[in-house]
């Protein structure tokens, strides 16, 4: 795709403000979709339960063995616990790998697809957070799989009806809007996470650790 600037994009404006057969179901998914497949996912191959739950500095927030956490708040239905705190400490804690991870999996996208698509419950305090990455690996691929197929099947009306309770005082605002603010907040978190794998390979005075994954 070629790159305008300048005088070319402002000559090109006009025409693309003008399009009214642009497809923004498509588009909406796609710039997700894409950026899942393309970069993100693949971005996390290979991960390691070192990784996983490695802390990057004192006092992270981490998904931990129940009754090993230090936080005031720790919430999960199993073997492990995520780390809390409410209200939010300012500045909050640094969180790990698996704590955005657990993030993203509920919060962003489990939650979601229940309240509008019709998934199963998600909340914090019920979910099972896994002490090992490939497990939360595959509780990302089924979240994002729910949260992908619904918004593709939203169509027009859809993405312009409202998000009505399931999200508090943003309610009245349209599922077009709620489905860019997931996008924003998948890249958001995505780069997050390998920056963190970054971290985690050249720790040690900057000699790789040779786990394999990619810059």
């Amino acid at each position: 795709m070629p790159c305008y600037r300048g005088p070319e994009l402002s000559a090109l404006l006009p025409r693309v403000v003008g399009m009214t057969d642009v497809d923004w179901n498509f588009q909406l998914a796609e710039q997700l979709d894409w950026h899942w497949r393309e970069q993100l996912r693949p971005r996390l191959d290979g991960m390691t339960d070192a990784e996983y739950r490695w802390e990057p500095a004192p006092g992270a927030w981490n998904v931990r063995p129940r009754g090993t956490g230090t936080a005031p708040v720790q919430v999960g239905a199993g073997e492990f616990a995520i780390d809390f705190a409410v209200p939010e400490p300012d500045p909050p804690p640094v969180t790990t790998i698996a704590w955005r991870l657990g993030h993203i999996i509920v919060g962003v996208l489990g939650m979601r697809v229940a309240s509008h698509f019709g998934g199963p419950p998600f909340d914090y305090a019920t979910h099972r957070y896994p002490g090992d990455a490939a497990t939360a690996l595959a509780q990302l691929d089924e979240a994002y799989a729910g949260w992908i197929t619904g918004v593709r099947g939203l169509g027009a009306d859809g993405l312009a009806r409202p998000c009505g309770p399931a999200e508090g005082e943003w309610g009245w605002a349209s599922m077009a809007q709620l489905v860019l603010h997931i996008n924003r907040e998948m890249l958001h978190h995505g780069a997050e996470i390998a920056l963190l794998r970054d971290l985690y390979l050249w720790q040690y005075d900057g000699a790789s650790r040779g786990t394999g994954q990619g810059a």
